[in-house]
């Protein structure tokens, strides 16, 4: 039991590690063009240097739920890794970490919903770039996606002995 309460604090740390990379780096699409590489985020356009992400008035909305939604689901994914840290100590045997499962799934569907956004409205074009795919980020918060959902889950069904 001990050994997996251990995988699953390490897996929740390493989807926060991965929550915030994936948030904070500029990697989602990735392009080429006459001048190298181009990469866009959620927050800059960078090739050379980096500046601030040309966005359309119509996907500016949907950029910021993009953001808004990601940096939500650190926030849970962090209260959750802390109320699993608090309930190991305090909560009584048998009991499950009902909360601490409904927190992360919680998490589970912002990330679902940020990254459903970007694909629908950002994955097709890299402003002033050919050969558009994605980039590390966009692969990271899918792996996150899952991660989450799978210790979401784990939390629920799991009972301190």
């Amino acid at each position: 039991m001990l050994v997996l309460l251990a995988g699953i604090f390490v897996v929740h740390i390493a989807t926060v590690i991965m929550l915030f990379v994936s948030t904070i780096a500029n990697v989602w699409m990735v392009g080429s063009s006459n001048f190298g590489t181009i990469s866009t985020g959620l927050w800059l356009l960078c090739n050379r240097t980096c500046t601030q992400l040309p966005v359309s008035s119509q996907d500016e909305a949907s950029l910021k739920a993009v953001q808004a939604f990601m940096i939500i689901s650190i926030l849970f994914s962090v209260v959750a890794l802390v109320m699993f840290i608090i309930q190991l100590f305090t909560l009584e045997k048998g009991k499950r970490f009902y909360m601490t499962g409904a927190v992360m799934l919680v998490c589970w569907m912002c990330i679902l919903i940020a990254v459903s956004i970007y694909t629908a409205r950002f994955t097709s074009t890299v402003a002033y770039s050919t050969n558009p795919h994605h980039g590390y980020c966009f692969i990271l918060a899918w792996i996150c996606f899952c991660f989450s959902f799978i210790i979401g889950i784990l939390y629920l069904v799991l009972r301190k002995k």
